[in-house]
C-alpha cells in the first residue's frame, strides 16, 4: 500500500485513530479530534510567533529546575476521554499540537510526545482559527482532563483562564486584559506580564 504524503488521499469524513496518524507522512500539519482530521491553520502570523515565544521563555525560565517539563508545538499530545480507559493507540483518536503545554508527570512522557492530558495547555489563537476548532478543542481538552487550559488572543490582548472544577467542567477563572499580571491556577507562583508577552 502507497504511504499517505497527501490530504487528498485520505477520507475527511472518515474516521481514524492514532494508529492511523501514525503512519501518514502529510507535507500538511493535521490534528486528529475524536477521529476526525482538522487540517492546521498554514505557517502561524509573526504576532502569533511572538507571543507564542514570549510565553516560553516566561515558563521556560520558571520550570527549569523543577519536576514540571514545558513543550512548545509541534509537540504530539494523545488524549483520551478519562471516563473510559486508556486504550492501545489503534483505539486513541485525539492527537493534538497544542501551542504550548505543561506536563508534570513524567510518566506521560515518550519518545513520541506526550500520552495523555498535559496539567496545562495554552492555544493562541490565529485569525484562521474557526469557532468550530476553538470550542472542539474546549470540549476535548475538558474531557481529556486538562487541568487548565488558557486561550490567548493575540490582536485583542486577553487571555481566557479555564480551570476545571469537580464536576470536571471547565469555569471561567480569570480574564486578563494585557497590561495585568495573569497567574496560572495550578502554578500560582508563576507570574506573567503580559506587558512582556504582548510586546513586539
Amino acid at each position: 500500500m502507497a504511504p499517505i504524503t497527501q490530504l487528498s488521499q485520505l477520507d475527511l469524513n472518515g474516521t481514524y485513530s492514532y494508529a492511523d496518524y501514525l503512519t501518514w507522512r502529510l507535507e500538511e500539519s493535521v490534528e486528529l479530534i475524536k477521529g476526525k482530521i482538522v487540517a492546521m491553520s498554514p505557517a502561524p502570523s509573526r504576532k502569533h510567533q511572538t507571543v507564542t515565544g514570549n510565553l516560553f521563555l516566561s515558563l521556560g525560565s520558571h520550570f527549569k529546575h523543577k519536576p514540571c517539563n514545558v513543550y512548545v508545538a509541534p509537540f504530539d499530545v494523545k488524549l483520551y476521554d478519562r471516563r473510559k480507559s486508556l486504550l492501545a493507540n489503534g483505539d486513541a483518536y485525539s492527537v493534538v499540537q497544542p501551542d504550548l503545554c505543561v506536563i508534570c508527570d513524567q510518566d506521560k512522557l515518550t519518545e513520541q510526545g506526550c500520552d495523555g492530558a498535559p496539567d496545562w495547555i495554552i492555544e493562541v489563537l490565529s485569525p484562521g482559527n474557526s469557532r468550530k476548532e476553538v470550542r472542539l478543542k474546549y470540549d476535548l481538552y475538558e474531557e481529556s482532563g486538562v487541568r487548565e487550559y488558557w486561550l490567548v488572543f493575540p490582536y485583542e490582548q486577553i487571555v481566557q483562564q479555564f480551570v476545571l472544577d469537580e464536576q470536571d467542567k471547565y469555569q471561567l477563572r480569570g480574564l486578563y486584559p494585557g497590561n495585568e499580571i495573569a497567574a496560572p491556577h495550578l502554578f500560582p507562583d508563576l507570574q506573567i506580564d503580559l506587558n512582556d508577552v504582548f510586546a513586539e
